[in-house]
């Protein structure tokens, strides 16, 4: 009898943290809470386990480098997350480097930014996205990987166009 072996490639899910992201743990943590980013990046690396993904995390305070990194993220990854912190709201270059590259992507931010100031409700990313996940501190994070996770696999399955 011949044995069949099943080689499984775990889907890898690149996690995008914008400016100031870096300052997590002791930046209004009344708003942001009091995990670290290394916190958070901990917490999704032990979920993504779990699901059967690996991802890996890049924290930048520069727009550029966050559009080159989404550019460069196409064959690469199955998935995209990102937090884009302030440039949620003003940068038309990541909306336009999120649609270039055609992979599903969710928003995710720590706090409510529809409940904040006026100016902070406005999105730019979210039309290119497939999910927003917002308001619950540092679970944001892993609620919007589980989410891209469910979506990508229906995807794959051939449910979701």
């Amino acid at each position: 009898m011949r044995s069949l072996v099943t080689f499984y490639v775990a889907m890898k899910i690149l996690v995008l943290h914008g400016p100031n992201l870096n300052l997590l743990g002791t930046r209004e943590p009344n708003i942001y809470g009091s995990e670290t980013l290394e916190d958070i990046v901990g917490l999704l690396k032990e979920k993504a386990a779990e699901l059967g993904a690996n991802i890996d995390s890049h924290q930048t305070n520069c727009e550029g480098d966050l559009v080159s990194a989404i550019g460069s993220s196409k064959g690469v990854y199955n998935g995209l997350l990102i937090n884009p912190a302030a440039y949620t709201h003003t940068s038309i270059a990541l909306r336009d480097a999120l649609q270039a590259i055609d992979l599903p992507c969710v928003e995710v931010h720590l706090s409510n930014p529809a409940a904040r100031e006026s100016f902070r409700h406005h999105s730019y990313i979210t039309a290119v996205s497939v999910g927003h996940i917002s308001g619950f501190g540092a679970k944001s994070y892993l609620l919007a990987l589980e989410g891209l996770i469910d979506y990508i696999r229906i995807r794959d399955a051939g449910v979701v166009e």
